[in-house]
């Protein structure tokens, strides 16, 4: 438990400009708290004791404001930022070194049973407000843009954006993706830019 401790902390130091240390991450940062505690709450989820885990959870959307259902399946280094209003579902998957940031929704649209949330592969980024919904899936290296409603399968290696979601580039290249490894990278400008392709697909 404590070497997952070490790696939720490195992660959010590696692809956090604004954060300073590890001891910082820890005590202020209600992403961690809420995977940490996820991973709590998963633990027991799988071993039978739901009403723990439901109660874990329950404790940690009341001071976190981010709800993750502890029957998800949530892979390694997931990057929450801000946080505030996210919503992971029950059956949605999720891959390694993905990064959502807030008010993001990973939910069902009411009309399917068995596996009803998204499953989103390696190295995502889910921009903003969007909202993924239903048993889709969306490949790996791929970006969701700030605000966008997505309700179909999105390839890998691709950008989508808009209400509904729209592909606006394919062939991601691996140095623009946002959560790999260069620590200097300007966050907000890769927000501008997938704002400003948002604007293109609208238009």
């Amino acid at each position: 438990m404590l070497k997952k401790i070490k790696e939720e902390l490195y992660n959010v130091k590696q692809k956090d400009p604004a954060a300073n240390n590890m001891f910082e991450i820890l005590i202020t940062y209600p992403g961690v708290h809420a995977v940490l505690s996820y991973r709590l709450a998963h633990f027991f989820y799988i071993n039978k004791f739901k009403f723990i885990a439901k109660l874990i959870s329950n404790i940690s959307r009341f001071f976190t404001g981010i709800e993750i259902h502890p029957g998800a399946t949530i892979g390694k280094r997931l990057f929450i930022d801000h946080g505030n209003g996210i919503v992971i579902g029950e059956t949605a998957e999720i891959g390694d070194n993905v990064t959502i940031y807030h008010q993001v929704t990973l939910g069902g649209t009411g009309k399917d049973t068995g596996k009803r949330h998204p499953t989103i592969h390696d190295n995502v980024l889910i921009g903003s407000g969007a909202k993924l919904l239903g048993p889709i899936t969306i490949g790996s290296n791929s970006k969701i843009g700030a605000g966008s409603i997505v309700l179909n399968n999105i390839p890998s290696n691709c950008t989508a954006v808009g209400n509904p979601a729209k592909i606006v580039k394919r062939n991601n290249n691996e140095d623009n993706i946002i959560f790999l490894k260069d620590k200097r990278m300007d966050i907000l400008k890769r927000i501008d830019e997938l704002e400003k392709l948002e604007k293109q697909a609208e238009k």
